[in-house]
């Protein structure tokens, strides 16, 4: 259904799942492992997977901290997008990836929630894209410190709000792990 011609393939985007993101994030081993079972489910059907890697004052170019959780490895020939921003988006070269892999399909995967993932999965839809979100593949770590929800209410709300996400041309839409169909 999306508004992007030509397009008619699926990518899941794994976004921002780093050591410095994800160390003390809501149920981090188990988010982790369902990522890793979409990303072996997406190469044995043969469909792109797209890495994404965020880096800012805290988490340095290539310090242990910006390095992908060792539980999930890239292969060479996928695509990794390096980004400064929430949005995925954002100042990268994401756009003319997916559009050389003719992706108009997003299955979305990651962490943060409410920062990157959110940010993301509506730059989707704004730029034309059907946007999926795995509801047991993303997660937050505890911010309420700072008078945000806990971690587990961050997520539920946003599995809740963008089950329901369309746009003119354009669809949201969560699943689980068990149940993505790439096709």
């Amino acid at each position: 259904m999306t508004t992007l011609a030509d397009r008619p393939n699926t990518a899941l985007l794994v976004i921002d799942v780093q050591n410095g993101v994800v160390t003390g994030a809501h149920e981090r081993d188990a988010v982790v492992a369902n990522i890793g079972d979409l990303v072996d489910k997406a190469r044995r059907e043969q469909v792109p997977v797209v890495w994404v890697q965020h880096s800012d004052e805290d988490m340095a170019l290539r310090s242990d901290s910006w390095q992908i959780v060792p539980e999930l490895v890239p292969d060479a020939a996928e695509p990794l997008v390096h980004k400064l921003y929430g949005d995925s988006f954002e100042d990268t070269d994401l756009e003319d990836i997916l559009s050389g892999l003719g992706i108009g399909h997003l299955v979305v995967v990651g962490a943060q929630t409410d920062v990157c993932v959110r940010s993301t999965l509506h730059g989707a839809i704004v730029r034309g894209y059907d946007a999926t979100l795995v509801s047991d593949a993303h997660t937050t770590e505890d911010q309420s410190a700072w008078g945000a929800p806990a971690p587990e209410q961050v997520i539920a709300h946003t599995n809740l709000y963008w089950r329901y996400q369309t746009a003119p041309g354009r669809k949201g839409g969560t699943v689980e792990t068990k149940d993505v169909a790439f096709g």
